[in-house]
């Protein structure tokens, strides 16, 4: 899964630390995000969407690995 939580983030002139505290996690995990080394979970990736003023197909491609 690839995410344009970066692109989203520079829109809002947000940092990784204010992402994470308004979505309630640690910055880490923005960075885990941002890098497609974690899968959020749908309640994490409404609530960032939220943040960013997107929608989650927006903000998150799936890809499907079996093709």
């Amino acid at each position: 899964m690839k995410t344009r939580i970066k692109e989203f983030r520079a829109r809002y002139n947000l940092t990784q630390a204010d992402l994470a505290e308004q979505v309630g996690v640690r910055r880490e995990t923005i960075v885990f995000l941002e890098k497609s080394k974690y899968n959020p979970s749908l309640k994490l990736a409404h609530d960032i969407a939220v943040v960013l003023k997107t929608t989650i197909d927006e903000l998150f491609i799936f890809e499907d690995d079996n093709k």
